[in-house]
């Protein structure tokens, strides 16, 4: 007998699979209306996509304040406690120690006043520094644009403001001061620094994004230009004496953070008068508010693309 040694059988090799041109497939993705995942939309389309989300941002602010000292016995008075708290530690070291509101009329509601326009600044600043490194989570499961977040967070801190400004005006009763048509003025004063404060926490917001350490540097920094922004004390006292140079007096007074500050005194504080802002002031006020406005959303929207990743 003979034994036969069987060959397995291979069955033929497959014809090798053509790939379609790239540009064939980017002609049928054009013609389906697909997109490159995570793209970066135009300038005008992403401002109009954060106008779409103006909901989002108005009812994340509300839900952050409501919740931020809901573990607090007093609850929302936290808010205004934490500024009058403040000044009254400034109003000790400055107005008392340091005999600041000697040469300064009204000087509790010229401190309160700086007070409670420089917390706004620096708490948006500080919360628009976490706005994306600070909420990860949010940013990588949803899609929205990212700017809705620095944003919220600054309509915020400004919904705090408007309620201790509230509180501001009765003190400022209290203090012998009345309602004026100046204190209309408020209101331009207070948009010009909202633009302002915006922009500059979208900038913050792209910078903490890839580096989150800036937030641990920021209160430094924030620290400093308050004491250079005549918070507590009034730049204008440093004019005339010599011991300054005028263009150093001039520098301090057109700080974006002391020309908001000085007109919210002048619209609310009758002795507070022309003579103590610094000239063009309104054009200051409006020429930081729209440079830091549009810098920072056009900075903040070119990096669009990489927030959340990495």
């Amino acid at each position: 007998m003979t034994t036969e040694t069987r060959v397995p059988h291979t069955p033929p090799a497959p014809p090798p699979v053509r790939q379609a041109p790239a540009e064939d497939l980017r002609a049928l993705a054009l013609r389906h209306s697909l997109t490159v995942s995570g793209a970066r939309p135009s300038l005008p389309a992403y401002v109009r996509q954060l106008w779409a989300h103006r909901a989002f941002v108005t009812a994340f602010a509300t839900a952050r304040l409501t919740a931020q000292y809901s573990q607090a016995r007093l609850g929302q008075v936290w808010q205004v406690m934490t500024p009058l708290l403040n000044a009254a530690v400034y109003y000790l070291i400055f107005g008392v120690l340091m005999n600041a509101k000697h040469d300064i009329p009204d000087y509790v509601p010229f401190l309160l006043t700086g007070i409670f326009v420089w917390t706004f600044t620096s708490d948006s600043l500080m919360a628009g520094s976490r706005a994306i490194s600070g909420n990860l989570g949010l940013v990588r499961a949803l899609h929205f644009p990212r700017a809705a977040l620095p944003v919220s967070f600054a309509f915020q801190r400004l919904q705090q403001l408007l309620l201790s400004l509230i509180v501001l005006t009765a003190i400022l009763f209290c203090c012998g001061e009345s309602p004026s048509w100046s204190w209309l003025l408020a209101v331009p004063a207070l948009l010009c620094q909202t633009l302002f404060t915006t922009g500059l926490a979208l900038v913050l917001a792209r910078i903490a994004a890839r580096a989150p350490d800036i937030s641990q540097l920021l209160p430094f920094a924030l620290r400093t230009w308050m004491y250079a922004s005549g918070a507590m004390w009034s730049i204008q006292n440093l004019a005339g004496g010599g011991r300054f140079p005028d263009g150093v007096v001039l520098a301090l007074q057109c700080n974006p953070a002391a020309v908001y500050i000085d007109l919210m005194r002048f619209a609310l504080i009758d002795s507070f008068t022309a003579a103590q802002l610094p000239p063009y002031v309104w054009a200051l006020a409006a020429g930081w508010a729209v440079t830091a406005f549009a810098g920072g959303f056009v900075w903040f929207w070119k990096a669009e693309k990489v927030y959340g990743r990495g």
